[in-house]
């Protein structure tokens, strides 16, 4: 969600440049994050309430190093597992689609926009402002496929845990660096830092 708010944003920004502060006002800006909780919530009971037509009947130990819902789903037994299985994978990838599909769109309308500027500069400048945003949404949504979208096979428990984990840590962790790395005051310091550590080695 906060990436479908993230892509319009960036929309906004290059298509209606000088409307920017009105659409996107402290206000406006508060509101849209309320939705992104609002959305998380609602997924996140909808997925308690499926879980908890679960039963379970075997080991209580999860072979994760969260309660993530696909590694809780493999300790259930009984017939309704599989209508279970199936309707939070269907609830996870219509909620991820969805997003993507707006993200998408988003950028449809961004890159006609690009294409109308004139200068090869004014082209990469504007387009250079959404590099961080769509790196994190293929690294979310690489993530993502291989966990709901994988076709069932001979996987082993540690190879699920790794990729549910890379997908739960790893892409909200990446999110910040790979978005702070836009600022050039940051990217001063990281270089400074380099070469001072480099220097001392030398020395």
């Amino acid at each position: 969600f906060l990436l479908m708010i993230m892509g319009y944003d960036r929309y906004v920004a290059i298509c209606h440049p000088l409307r920017y502060n009105t659409l996107m006002s402290p206000r406006d800006c508060a509101s849209l994050v309320s939705c992104c909780w609002a959305g998380g919530s609602v997924m996140g009971m909808m997925l308690t309430l499926i879980v908890f037509h679960l039963t379970f009947c075997g080991s209580n130990k999860i072979y994760h190093f969260a309660c993530h819902v696909l590694a809780l789903l493999k300790l259930a037994c009984g017939k309704e597992t599989a209508s279970v299985t199936m309707g939070v994978i269907l609830v996870c990838v219509t909620a991820l689609m969805g997003c993507l599909f707006l993200i998408i769109l988003s950028y449809v309308f961004i890159v006609a926009a690009i294409l109308r500027i004139p200068s090869a500069e004014g082209r990469h400048k504007t387009f250079s402002t959404c590099v961080s945003h769509l790196t994190i949404v293929v690294v979310h949504y690489g993530f993502a496929s291989l966990i709901y979208l994988k076709p069932k096979g001979s996987h082993s428990m540690d190879s699920n845990t790794l990729m549910a984990t890379t997908y739960t840590v790893f892409t909200p962790f990446l999110s910040p660096i790979i978005f702070s790395l836009r600022n050039k005051e940051l990217k001063n310091a990281i270089q400074r830092s380099f070469r001072r550590k480099f220097s001392s080695l030398s020395s």
